[in-house]
């Protein structure tokens, strides 16, 4: 994966105001940005996904443009095929498993059907060991459960990318550490490109294969100052 961010955005609150400004490239399959919080990171993983719109830069991968202020270029974030998991993984608590992985294939407004089978969705349910989980409610499943069931909703549309917004913040330090194991076998087995935001130094050495600090909106050299967030210790 060929990585190229060179965006700005200032957001403002009252009095205060922020100032993002992240320049980077990576040519890795696994990228870290790791810093504290409120440094910048979620912002700048939702513009890469297109959630979030910058003042103005450019995204690019492998050559395409995600976004491009002088070339007016801004793609939908269906149109980047970037797979978003979000922190509290986001599954809708009223469809099954099935029906979670299989909602970002099916067009129009309606939920998927308990009973849809659809190739690309019993390929995930078999490689990801839930099959028999398949008509199941993210109540009724573990935390690592939850965890495969979004990753598989995140990849049956065949992504680009995964982007993983602090993915094991929530969960309390053992469940954190096997977690943290099987996305690294997963990700290994499946070969995704991965970007991955973070605050824990551990997340960074198991998956920091380019690892760069976020510190008050800016990608900095020293790596001391993305070592003080307390939400980390």
């Amino acid at each position: 994966m060929e990585l190229e961010i060179d965006i700005r955005k200032t957001l403002r609150s009252g009095h205060r105001r922020f100032h993002l400004d992240v320049r980077l490239r990576s040519s890795h399959r696994r990228l870290v940005i790791f810093g504290p919080s409120g440094s910048g990171k979620s912002l700048t993983l939702q513009a890469v996904a297109g959630l979030e719109r910058p003042d103005d830069g450019v995204i690019r991968i492998d050559g395409t443009a995600l976004f491009d202020s002088a070339s007016r270029v801004d793609l939908a974030p269906q149109a980047r095929r970037m797979a978003y998991l979000f922190q509290d993984y986001a599954l809708f608590p009223h469809l099954t498993v099935r029906q979670n992985i299989s909602f970002g294939l099916v067009r129009g407004c309606l939920n998927p059907h308990p009973d849809l089978r659809l190739e690309a969705v019993d390929y995930w349910l078999d490689a990801f060991h839930l099959g028999h989980l398949a008509h199941q409610y993210p109540n009724e499943l573990s935390g690592g459960q939850r965890q495969r069931t979004a990753l598989a909703r995140a990849l049956v549309a065949q992504p680009r990318a995964l982007l993983l917004d602090e993915p094991f913040a929530a969960l309390d330090p053992a469940l954190r550490t096997r977690m943290r194991t099987e996305l690294d076998e997963l990700q290994h087995r499946l070969a995704v490109p991965m970007i991955l935001i973070t605050h824990d130094p551990e997340d960074v050495a198991a998956f920091g294969d380019h690892a760069l600090c976020l510190h008050d909106g800016r990608i900095v050299e020293n790596e001391d100052e993305c070592e003080t967030d307390p939400i980390a210790a």
